[in-house]
């Protein structure tokens, strides 16, 4: 039989990490007005009471609150902190895979940052580490919820010849790599994954599986994993009708380190920002751009000719760009102190070049 325990045990078991959201979310009155709720009110240890008669046989399940927040309101301190249980789970010999409950809303940046900073340690190691959420509050008449966390644990948990070790998510009945979370629906319970390259959780799809295979073959080192309070700042501009020169310019008297451009159509930004975005440059601010569509591949240099320094971000959606981009800079600056000359952009262009699963 499975069995549900809150602190550590030497028994071989998945580990399951809190940190609030939706899916430990509730709603003063469920039945009439579901959408109308708190997130990260319940513990995680209370989903799992939840769930207890449906985990696998003998599965043992330990469970651990590293946050408990409506997810719109993560903080780099806290990925950072996340970051590191889970690199310290999956060095744990007992600890057969992770599972992490999470807010929907910047999933996909969580998504990123695990990839980027723990993908190759937990493929090396052969371990799971499975994301998962909810879109309606645990105590909704038909909450998604139990469904998405009991097939997360049991992804974790399953031989690992069904899908080699890395960073994963599930959402309604789906697996994708986390990497390629994308929220494009404010209420859908595939919001997630609808636009993600994804496999039935139940039956691994051969192809899907082939290309998580090339994007690990390809991602041959981890970045390092920022302390909590030296996250470079970064922002997301958007480029719209109307444009100013000033959106640009505003940020030059400012500590940010980073701006990434979300253009219209392919990412061609509007040409108001041209001269501003050069002088953007020489004051040593990274730019990467990316569409402000929400799916599609940015090319170097098309629709036009980038900044010099400029990166194009391929696949990455602005969010994750934006995580991408800060972990570079970690990195070029961590590099730096140990007298190695890789820049940002070395590192930015080993993420923007992982191939895109079909």
């Amino acid at each position: 039989m499975s069995s549900l325990q809150n602190n550590p045990t030497n028994s071989p078991h998945i580990l399951v990490l809190g940190m609030g959201g939706t899916i430990a979310g509730l709603a003063a009155n469920p039945s009439d007005k579901p959408m109308e709720y708190e997130a990260g009110q319940i513990e995680v240890a209370s989903l799992l009471t939840q769930i207890a008669s449906a985990v696998p046989e003998g599965v043992q399940l330990v469970s651990k609150q590293v946050a408990n927040i409506n997810s719109r309101n993560l903080t780099e301190p806290l990925m950072s902190i996340l970051g590191q249980a889970v690199r310290t789970s999956l060095a744990d010999p007992v600890v057969l895979g992770v599972v992490v409950t999470h807010g929907t809303d910047t999933l996909e940046e969580t998504g990123i940052f695990l990839q980027l900073t723990c993908g190759k340690y937990a493929q090396n190691l052969g371990k799971r580490v499975i994301l998962t959420g909810a879109m309606l509050p645990a105590n909704a008449p038909k909450a998604d919820g139990p469904s998405n966390l009991l097939d997360a644990i049991r992804w974790a948990s399953t031989p690992i010849d069904n899908c080699p070790g890395g960073i994963y998510a599930v959402m309604d009945g789906r697996g994708c790599m986390a990497m390629d979370l994308a929220k494009r629906h404010g209420s859908a319970l595939n919001a997630l994954i609808q636009n993600s390259p994804s496999s039935s959780v139940g039956l691994i799809n051969p192809s899907w599986l082939s290309g998580v295979k090339a994007v690990q073959e390809l991602w041959t080192e981890d970045l390092p994993i920022p302390k909590e309070d030296e996250w470079p700042w970064v922002e997301i501009l958007t480029s719209h009708a109307g444009a100013r020169s000033e959106t640009i310019t505003h940020w030059l008297t400012t500590k940010v380190k980073g701006l990434v451009l979300a253009g219209s159509g392919m990412g061609g930004f509007h040409d108001a920002w041209r001269d501003s975005l050069f002088v953007a440059v020489k004051h040593g601010i990274a730019l990467v751009r990316t569409t402000r569509t929400g799916a599609g591949e940015t090319f170097q240099d098309i629709p036009d000719k980038d900044p010099s320094g400029c990166l194009a971000s391929g696949s990455l959606s602005a969010p994750r760009a934006r995580i991408a981009l800060q972990l570079a800079l970690n990195a070029e600056k961590q590099s730096l102190s140990s007298g190695k000359p890789l820049t940002w952009q070395d590192f930015f262009a080993r993420i923007a070049v992982l191939p895109v699963i079909r």
